[in-house]
């Protein structure tokens, strides 16, 4: 059994490795975690940039993976802590934007400004608990390539954008979008499809 495997299995040990590498009271890594563990742990693509005022909220026990020429721009925050975050080549994540894990993104994908990406959701139906105490729950949101988000969008979580699909601004997309569609709105629904027989966009 590795290590970490261990650790995983024992709750007091897992309580420790916590609070090694996660202040109490707080939700992102320890510096010594971000300088000398997270380097050699996620994988950065050639060329790729993190700007350098974004959240980098990544913890070594889930995987990050930036593609080759990706741009996670400033004021972004990224968080793997319940959910791997993997990231294709020449994708942009925009100003702003949100990407909490799990959630895999493909390639030559645009994010606009705001954006927020969230598998995660915490449980509420215990009324004697906060929601901020309970159970978290997660379900893995993908993004295909040349997918298109425009700004202030919501993608949550389960969720699962075709290739090529384009979400207009302020969009709130709570279920799946098959590839070659423009879904808007709250909740987000298919407005065009993509002909191939015609070579158009058709209105829905």
């Amino acid at each position: 059994m590795s290590l970490s495997s261990q650790i995983k299995s024992n709750p007091a040990f897992k309580k420790i490795a916590h609070w090694l590498m996660v202040p109490t009271g707080q939700f992102r890594p320890r510096l010594w975690i971000r300088l000398f563990v997270n380097p050699f742990k996620h994988n950065r693509g050639k060329g790729s940039i993190v700007r350098r005022r974004t959240r980098m909220d990544v913890f070594p026990y889930n995987r990050f993976d930036l593609g080759e020429r990706s741009v996670i721009e400033d004021f972004a925050t990224i968080n793997n802590g319940v959910g791997d975050v993997l990231i294709g080549d020449r994708t942009i994540v925009g100003m702003g934007n949100v990407v909490i894990g799990p959630v895999i993104i493909g390639n030559d994908v645009m994010f606009a400004q705001n954006v927020a990406v969230s598998g995660l959701n915490h449980g509420y139906q215990d009324i004697t608990m906060s929601p901020s105490v309970q159970k978290v729950e997660t379900a893995l949101i993908t993004i295909g390539d040349n997918v298109w988000i425009g700004a202030n969008s919501v993608i949550t979580a389960g969720v699962t954008l075709g290739k090529h699909v384009i979400i207009g601004g302020g969009s709130v997309v709570t279920k799946s979008i098959p590839d070659y569609s423009v879904a808007v709105g709250n909740p987000a629904k298919v407005v065009k499809r993509y002909n191939f027989e015609t070579n158009t966009w058709e209105r829905v």
